[in-house]
């Protein structure tokens, strides 16, 4: 829920969100509740695309480990500290490049709101499709790392990679189904920081698969941390490298799993995100 746009509101402990006209991600919605294999195709969508989309096509997973530290936690093992979790009195952005939030300010909370932001857009359906996915790329990441990183994702999102998740060539699934892949950020914090760069860690949950009535990858859910070095550049922050752990993973709830069509209808109607810190 937005927490509204102006400056100065108090302080509430939320991460303030605010809803775009449309959904400029392409996502879904959905939980579900297992790992491992489930990681499906959120993983590759949120930068470490090579790794995990060959650990989905063989169904591996992932180790569970992190080499991320933090320094919003209290120490006293009582949770965050209150100015880890609390809401800044600064606008979400309104501006975009190519449909994707950009203009974030240069700080540390402008830090963590890109790289919010980012997870989002590289969890999208988006990153199918060949010619959205360099796009994509190009718009995120420092000129060097994005010149680097399109082979490998192009050889990652092979067609044969592609196929086994039940998609075509171009990231489209069988007629009368819905391709789903969303990220969403659950919090973030910067593990370090200077004038010129950030290196922010962001906990997402991820909603991915394909609903369908013959669908042989249902939409389910997994957690993940996707940590990214960004640089200062050209008036805004972009990523220059990236690595994703799985995990903090919650106990699944009883919440009862819905249908195809329900997912399907809730794709549509729900837009996504843009998140401020």
């Amino acid at each position: 829920m937005s927490l509204g746009d102006e400056p100065g509101y108090p302080e509430t402990g939320h991460t303030r969100t605010r809803l775009p006209e449309g959904d400029p991600y392409g996502g879904a919605s959905r939980r579900g509740g297992r790992s491992s294999s489930r990681s499906l195709v959120t993983v590759v969508g949120v930068v470490v695309l090579l790794i995990a989309a060959i650990a989905f096509a063989n169904r591996g997973g992932n180790d569970g480990s992190s080499d991320t530290s933090g320094n919003g936690s209290t120490g006293n093992g009582s949770g965050p500290a209150t100015s880890s979790t609390a809401a800044s009195g600064t606008k979400p952005v309104e501006t975009k490049s190519d449909g994707i939030p950009s203009g974030f300010a240069h700080d540390t909370q402008g830090a963590q709101s890109a790289a919010a932001n980012y997870a989002v857009t590289l969890g999208s359906t988006g990153m199918y499709n060949k010619d959205n996915r360099h796009r994509i790329v190009n718009n995120l990441y420092m000129p060097t790392a994005a010149t680097r990183l399109q082979g490998a994702m192009d050889a990652a999102y092979s067609t044969d990679f592609l196929g086994k998740l039940g998609l075509d060539a171009n990231g489209n699934p069988p007629k009368g189904s819905t391709f789903v892949s969303r990220t969403v950020p659950v919090g973030t914090k910067v593990t370090s920081s200077n004038d010129g760069a950030a290196v922010v860690a962001v906990w997402c949950n991820s909603l991915s698969g394909i609903a369908g009535n013959s669908s042989t990858t249902p939409v389910t859910s997994n957690w993940f941390t996707v940590t990214m070095t960004l640089n200062w550049s050209g008036g805004d922050w972009k990523i220059l490298q990236s690595n994703q752990t799985s995990g903090p993973t919650p106990v699944t709830g009883d919440d009862t799993v819905s249908g195809s069509d329900e997912i399907s209808k809730a794709v549509e109607e729900f837009g996504g995100f843009t998140y401020a810190r």
